[in-house]
């Protein structure tokens, strides 16, 4: 059963990461100056954005809690400060998104910025680009470096945190500009 959970968490993280790519695609596209496929983006989540982050942040920290609570994963310092920027989006998401009340979300994009950057530097302590710290090490042989999980040869713990922070960092940003000159949040007769 735990098995289970931790491959459709990974296969949730796929396909979070084709949908990062694809966010991606669509931001170069508008940088150069075609603004379709971002504007049917928008048009297609119009009012729905904070609802988005809301579940990827719940699917996150039910994760998180999966791992250390079910699991018995020690998490480290750098999960600590992953889990700290994750936390609070969920209940944060979830009272904006039930309100229909987008003003906030350019102030809580600090929080899965950090954290992806967090997710960015264990990461590159888990391949071995970086030392890890000495504060790292919870027990000896572990640390923040330390692969818990391997799915389909890739996806670690620190890969679905970074993949959460960035579709957070997609939805407040859709969230936060709307559509053109109105407000992202869904019209009153709707």
């Amino acid at each position: 059963m735990d098995q289970a959970v931790i491959v459709v968490l990974a296969v949730l993280a796929v396909v979070g990461q084709v949908l990062i790519a694809l966010m991606l695609l669509i931001g170069l596209l508008a940088l150069l100056g075609v603004h379709g496929p971002l504007n049917a983006v928008r048009r297609s989540l119009w009012g729905y954005e904070l609802w988005g982050g809301f579940l990827v942040a719940a699917i996150a920290t039910g994760g998180s809690l999966f791992f250390s609570e079910i699991r018995g994963f020690l998490p480290c310092d750098l999960c600590w400060f992953q889990r700290i920027c994750m936390y609070p989006l969920s209940g944060l998401m979830l009272l904006m998104a039930w309100h229909g009340d987008t003003r906030a979300s350019r102030y809580l994009l600090p929080l899965p910025v950090f954290g992806a950057g967090v997710s960015i530097y264990q990461l590159l302590i888990e391949h071995g680009v970086i030392t890890e710290p000495a504060s790292c090490s919870i027990l000896p042989g572990v640390g923040c470096g330390t692969h818990w999980i391997n799915e389909f040869g890739y996806i670690t713990i620190p890969l679905l945190a970074l993949t959460g922070f960035l579709l957070l960092i997609g939805f407040l940003v859709l969230a936060s500009t709307g559509i053109a000159d109105d407000a992202a949040t869904l019209p009153a007769d709707a």
